[in-house]
């Protein structure tokens, strides 16, 4: 099978490598329809993220289940699947009391980045890390799924309520996630974005958006909110928590997503303690939230009429909220136009999170708000899945 394959920092290449196989009773071959270009993946190829050489990239993926082992019981031959990379034993310490997002065995299980990973026609994983797709889920609803199951652990650790006022630094998909989720708990959510293009996308689904191109994040966003400031700001760059520190109002959670290892920022102590601000970082997501993302793609999933959507902004489309969120598609053999309409791969633009680095020189520029690079290459229908499927 094809499959691209981490060589190390900027470099990566299509290579032919055989084709998965069941290897344990309740393992499953799912067939990649494709997956969703993270900004880890490209923080891995950048160097700004640990990956093992040699392994096959990518991990937010949904496909069609080809194999199954002979225990496999919640899955069939031909069913369309979600993947969930989060993998975990089952039986340490952490996963007995449920936080399996810690699990003390991770190493060698994370999908793409040092297990072999989904940009490929074929992987085979345990059947609990697998779930159905829910029916009526369209292609691109449904490589959003992990993303959102992402999203859903942050928004739970920063305990948003209805009275919060909620900003979101970053308009890349995990913070336009964020945003449409916040939204559904919050009294107000603001999304402060540098890039052009993702500006435009974030103004069409929300009310509240801020420019913060060639300016402090912080002060832009404080003075078009009549100098209000909110009571929770999620990073979703990676490169955002000395903005977020002199943004949050006293009292206020700030949660860290965006991963970065390269990015640090001097912190102290008393400027939490004075001003009793919670610093979160919430990790991966725990395994029971998966299943909650999965129906709550199906429910953002769902065709919405003009005028309506999720209390967030003043869409009229009627697509799907989730299908409007991924603007390009191209093949596994064209995985370099993928990241070029990500900002590109030229190590030293800065960094770039998911929404842009507001603090470097040049960012990167972005043509494209959720990329998938897909694996099947045959016909498919309205729905964006293939034909047989």
């Amino acid at each position: 099978m094809r499959a691209l394959v981490y060589l190390g920092p900027g470099s990566a290449e299509l290579q032919d490598r055989p084709a998965a196989q069941l290897v344990h009773d309740d393992d499953v071959v799912v067939e990649i329809v494709g997956t969703g270009v993270c900004g880890t993946d490209r923080k891995i190829l950048l160097g700004r993220f640990p990956a093992r050489p040699g392994v096959v990239l990518g991990h937010e993926s949904v496909g069609v289940v080809r194999e199954t082992g002979p225990q496999v019981r919640s899955v069939g031959v031909g069913d369309r699947v979600v993947v969930n990379p989060t993998l975990y034993c089952g039986w340490c310490v952490p996963c007995r009391r449920g936080a399996t997002n810690f699990c003390r065995h991770k190493a060698g299980t994370e999908v793409g980045v040092d297990r072999d990973g989904t940009y490929a026609e074929t992987v085979t994983l345990p059947e609990r890390f697998v779930e159905r797709v829910p029916a009526g889920l369209s292609f691109r609803g449904a490589v959003l799924i992990e993303p959102l199951a992402c999203v859903l652990s942050n928004v739970k650790a920063a305990s948003v309520t209805f009275d919060d006022t909620v900003v979101v630094l970053g308009a890349g998909p995990i913070g336009m996630l964020t945003a449409l989720v916040a939204a559904r708990q919050a009294r107000r959510v603001v999304v402060a974005e540098p890039d052009g293009y993702r500006l435009e996308r974030a103004r069409e689904q929300f009310a509240h958006v801020v420019d913060v191109a060639g300016t402090d994040p912080a002060e832009a966003v404080v003075k078009a909110s009549g100098g209000e400031r909110p009571s929770v700001v999620f990073d979703t760059t990676g490169t955002g928590l000395d903005a977020a520190l002199r943004l949050i109002d006293d009292g206020g959670r700030v949660v860290v997503m965006g991963f970065d290892d390269t990015y640090s920022v001097p912190l102290r102590p008393l400027q939490l303690t004075n001003r009793g601000i919670q610093l979160i970082g919430a990790g991966d997501y725990r395994a029971d939230v998966f299943p909650v993302a999965v129906d709550l793609a199906a429910e953002l999933g769902a065709p919405q009429r003009t005028g309506t959507g999720t209390g967030a902004g003043t869409s009229t489309s009627t697509g799907p909220v989730l299908d409007r969120l991924v603007t390009h598609e191209f093949p596994l053999e064209r995985y370099s136009e993928a990241f070029l309409a990500l900002g590109g791969l030229t190590r030293d633009d800065g960094g770039g999170g998911d929404g842009g680095d507001e603090g470097s020189a040049r960012a990167p520029r972005y043509d494209a708000l959720k990329v998938v690079i897909r694996s099947h290459t045959g016909p498919v229908g309205a729905d964006g899945w293939p034909m047989s499927a």
